[in-house]
């Protein structure tokens, strides 16, 4: 059977997002969603504009059957929710099927179901006949129709089946059309196919059905962003992916780098109006639910995604931006970053310090960048130390006076019946008064810092909202063994925003008094500089 092609498609109509997260998503080796976890994403979803959301196969885990129950009685405003599943058992009546059951049972309008589109699965998998495959797939959607449900079917393994048994790939797309499927979502399961056979075979079978197609695609050959946008211009008008590209293996087609293509790149509206500038707190969102840390070179919603650090990039982005931005990044909620290093020039130096606040002589520029030079030689990175950056202009200002000074830093550390313990003894001229103090710590970081806060909290109260938020230490050289240089790196905050510091030493508590000490002088520095505004 071929149902007869519908007529063409009007110019740049809108492409359906499918959001798979929850489902394929969660599959990611190392993720792990509660139940409110998915929730809260797929209310995120919901308002950012998403067609489908893929909320979990009902009939697979109690979690899942526990999520459709608690989706009931939330309002849905953009997006209908789906609930996933397979077609029947091999020779089971699909009223008799379990998981069918539960699928229709799950409460939602939308269900899609997968079917097996390759001979090779249908034989070495199933273990069944090609045709009992066929019944299986029509008569699956059939009851699912019957039951009152819209229903989306999954060709599972369509491009390996497409190439191995054309005809018979086609076949299993025409059962689901006779069962009543309304769209057919051809998948790259195994993540293989190349994206011009993916537009030649999407192209072809555009031509053998009226019926909506999709593209579900899986990332194993990097190419599953690239497949899925191929299988656009080839005719397919909904796109299956996830946020981030979360998923099993190498993970799926990432939604935040098909979207503002489509959108931006392609003339296809995907969201609602004025939902784009939102993708990147999306993305950063689901990365905190799902504890994973985001990517920072992920398109368009990285934090270095519009990062500029060579001096003539620099020089020409501060000129014009377009020269080495491919797209405004404020339509996707990022911003244009100067990272300063010791590749930088003059330029990034000078946009730092007005992005900073901080103001600065043109010799001043000077001697910072070849400060920054001369210190990344030795071990510093500043370009992920932007508050370190900001004291060296800072420091340079001939009326600057630090806020603190240190005169002497003594630390015991010990190790008794397997606990740890650190006593931190802390010297400083705070405005030509010597401050001495001392404080106790679970270690000699905590130590130091606690000692270094008891002695300025009475003298500058801001500092006491200042938390150490992370900390990070990398061994430059591990050839030198225990007296190689090391890096730490040390991010603060106060609660209405984050600054990172650099300190590089053989010695690793050197290296993070360097770091503690310049984030705290950087936030009584901050905390100064708005008041004055103010």
């Amino acid at each position: 059977m071929k149902p007869l092609a519908g007529e063409a498609p009007p110019a740049n109509p809108r492409v359906e997002v499918y959001d798979t997260t929850l489902r394929d998503g969660a599959q990611r080796e190392g993720l792990s969603l509660s139940v409110s976890d998915k929730l809260k994403i797929a209310a995120r979803l919901d308002a950012l504009g998403v067609s489908y959301i893929e909320a979990g196969w009902p009939g697979s885990n109690p979690k899942d059957a526990e999520l459709f129950l608690r989706a009931r009685d939330m309002e849905w405003k953009r997006a209908e929710l789906v609930a996933f599943g397979a077609t029947r058992r091999v020779n089971v009546a699909p009223e008799d099927d379990p998981s069918l059951r539960a699928l229709a049972a799950a409460g939602t309008r939308v269900c899609t179901i997968f079917g097996k589109s390759s001979a090779l699965q249908v034989v070495d998998v199933l273990r069944t006949t090609r045709d009992e495959n066929l019944a299986m797939i029509e008569e699956s959607v059939r009851w699912l129709v019957a039951s009152g449900r819209r229903v989306i079917y999954d060709a599972e393994h369509f491009f390996d089946g497409f190439e191995l048994d054309a005809a018979y790939a086609r076949e299993t797309l025409f059962a689901a059309a006779r069962g009543g499927a309304e769209r057919l979502v051809l998948c790259d399961t195994n993540g293989g196919a190349l994206p011009w056979r993916v537009e030649a075979i999407v192209a072809e079978i555009a031509r053998s059905t009226a019926l909506p197609l999709g593209i579900h695609a899986h990332d194993d050959v990097g190419c599953a962003v690239a497949s899925s946008l191929a299988a656009v211009r080839a005719g397919a008008s909904q796109v299956q992916g996830t946020i981030n590209g979360y998923g099993e293996r190498c993970g799926n087609a990432d939604l935040c780098a098909i979207v503002p293509t489509l959108e931006l790149k392609m003339g296809r509206r995907c969201l609602r109006e004025g939902a784009l500038p939102e993708l990147r707190a999306l993305s950063h969102f689901v990365a905190e639910v799902a504890n994973v840390a985001p990517d920072e070179h992920a398109a368009y919603v990285g934090r270095s995604a519009f990062a500029h650090k060579g001096g003539v990039h620099v020089a020409a982005v501060l000129r014009n931006p377009a020269s080495y931005n491919h797209v405004d990044p404020v339509l996707v909620g990022n911003e244009t970053r100067i990272v300063v290093s010791e590749l930088s020039g003059k330029a990034a130096v000078a946009s730092k310090a007005d992005e900073l606040g901080v103001a600065a002589t043109d010799e001043a520029r000077g001697e910072v960048l070849a400060r920054i030079k001369e210190a990344e030689a030795s071990g510093f990175a500043y370009e992920g130390a932007e508050a370190s950056v900001a004291l060296l202009l800072a420091r340079r200002a001939p009326s600057y006076v630090p806020p603190f000074r240190l005169l002497e830093l003594r630390v015991l550390a010990s190790v008794r019946e397997g606990a740890s313990f650190a006593d931190a003894t802390i010297k400083l001229d705070v405005g030509g008064e010597v401050v001495h103090t001392a404080a106790e710590g679970v270690g000699p970081v905590n130590a130091i810092d606690s000692a270094l806060r008891k002695a300025l909290v009475p003298i500058f109260p801001e500092i006491a909202r200042v938390r150490l938020e992370d900390y990070k230490v990398r061994i430059l050289d591990g050839r030198d063994g225990t007296s190689a240089v090391t890096r730490v790196l040390i991010e603060h905050g106060d609660g209405d925003k984050r600054w990172s510091t650099v300190g590089a030493s053989p010695n690793i508590l050197a290296a993070s008094w360097q770091a503690i000490a310049d984030g705290v002088e950087y936030g009584v520095l901050d905390r100064k500089r708005t008041t004055e505004a103010a």
